[in-house]
């Protein structure tokens, strides 16, 4: 069992991280056929929400594309923010999706925004007593930390509806304003797909994680 758990922790997390990139990748090469950039894209989608207020901002890093609800911001990652792939209006447009979610107070969106301070303090704690637990034997330790991963598990749990509600009202969106011809969809659907499994991928990892720790106190009682 401990085995099993362990590959779930390591491989599952791998192949959706090598799924995305080669996804993003391959239709990263692949100009869209409107040939808009990531930033036109966004700015296209907010403008048509009546979102004015908030901003679309370039960032550095590969795939470091995300929403900031304090900010009222989205951030595009340089090949997103100027490429005219359909990788790039694909990510631009879920980033968006996330805009339209904090304007209509998307329930799952504003729950784990408010969990973000408690999730940040228990994964502290808990990674701290697990160092402690692994030097000292401490097994009492060891099974506090893995019920204050559960937090963290509960996040990414919270999570999953959000990004798959994005993706989906990214597709919505691109198709509603004709950015989304016949030939890009398929490409369209790919990277958003490949995106969301990534967070599939982390919950199912955290989860067998959770459940190692604890059947690792158990076992050693």
């Amino acid at each position: 069992m401990d085995l099993i758990l362990i590959l779930v922790i390591v491989i599952i997390p791998l192949i959706a991280q090598a799924r995305i990139n080669s996804t993003y990748n391959k239709y990263s090469e692949i100009n869209n056929s409107v040939n808009m950039t990531g930033r036109e894209v966004a700015k296209k989608i907010l403008e048509k929400n009546g979102i004015s207020y908030v901003k679309i901002n370039k960032t550095y890093g590969r795939l470091s594309d995300h929403y900031n609800p304090k900010t009222k911001m989205v951030n595009l990652s340089e090949d997103i923010y100027e490429g005219n792939s359909i990788a790039a209006i694909s990510v631009a447009a879920h980033e968006c999706g996330h805009a339209i979610q904090d304007k209509e107070a998307y329930s799952f969106l504003r729950f784990r925004s408010a969990m973000v301070p408690v999730v940040n303090f228990t994964s502290r704690i808990s990674t701290i007593l697990l160092f402690i637990s692994i030097i000292l034997g401490f097994l009492d330790l060891l099974y506090i930390a893995a019920i204050l991963m559960i937090g963290s598990l509960a996040f990414q749990f919270i999570t999953l509806p959000v990004e798959y509600n994005a993706s989906a009202r990214a597709k919505k969106q691109l198709e509603e304003l004709g950015f989304a011809e016949k030939k890009d969809k398929k490409g369209i659907e790919k990277v958003l797909g490949a995106a969301a499994l990534t967070y599939v991928a982390s919950f199912l990892a955290t989860a067998a994680n959770v459940l190692r720790l604890l059947l690792i106190s158990r076992n050693r009682r």
